[in-house]
């Protein structure tokens, strides 16, 4: 692996997301930890998000321009464009946050502080799944390396949470081995995860919802059709 140049890269895909890209990037470029790289993945989006992102970063957040790394290409699902952020992605710890939701402004550097206090290969904590009308607090188990494959199998079985964007991992844990990124979008996350938690050595938890996870997006994947997203997740199984 190469040398790390920040501490923390934020890698973001971006698709059909203009009704709330503002607020994510507000939240994301707004955090209050400033070794901070964000990796922003245009998958070929159609609608207006890029354009919004541009003129937010222009307006309000020129002064970080030097970290912002933004990549346009093609279509090709949220799986390839997390692959393309990574390929970009120069911190020590890799964090993944979703276009749609949104973060505490404070979550990198109470991230970062466990981070440095504990040298964990993961940090995970909490989220709010955010529903328009209602919220709901998901609190995440405690597990440590010792029990690390329980909290693999707990995420195989709906006990755990799998998501990519409650977990802060050493970039070592990709590049130093063989990951599979599955191509379908459909728990490519739990697939993702569960590879990285196995090489990981250490792990600690922070009792605390960092993270804001949108349910009521219309247009996320989670939302089509049932049978397209079990015929996805036993593929990419």
């Amino acid at each position: 692996m190469s040398a790390s140049k920040y501490k923390v890269s934020l890698l973001v895909p971006i698709y059909g997301v203009e009704k709330y890209i503002e607020k994510f990037a507000r939240t994301a470029l707004g955090q209050t930890y400033q070794d901070l790289q964000f990796v922003f993945v245009n998958d070929g989006t159609k609608d207006s998000s890029m354009e919004i992102l541009h003129g937010l970063i222009n307006a309000e957040f020129e002064h970080l321009k030097d970290r912002i790394v933004i990549v346009n290409k093609e279509n090709a699902g949220l799986p390839a464009a997390r692959k393309t952020a990574l390929e970009h992605a120069e911190g020590e710890y890799i964090l993944f946050a979703d276009s749609d939701d949104w973060l505490e402004l404070d979550a990198v550097e109470k991230v970062m502080a466990k981070a440095d206090e504990t040298d964990a290969d993961i940090v995970y904590f909490d989220l709010v799944k955010e529903y328009g009308h209602r919220s709901s607090y998901k609190r995440e188990r405690d597990y440590s390396g010792e029990t690390k494959m329980d909290f693999i199998v707990n995420i195989f079985n709906y006990k755990s949470f799998g998501y990519t964007v409650t977990k802060c991992f050493k970039r070592k844990l990709y590049t130093d081995n063989v990951i599979y990124i599955p191509k379908l979008g459909m728990h490519e996350d739990i697939y993702l995860m569960s590879q990285i938690i196995f090489y990981a050595e250490s792990l600690v938890h922070i009792p605390e919802a960092l993270y804001h996870y949108r349910k009521d997006n219309p247009n996320s994947f989670c939302a089509q059709d049932k049978q397209k997203r079990h015929i996805s997740s036993t593929t990419n199984l």
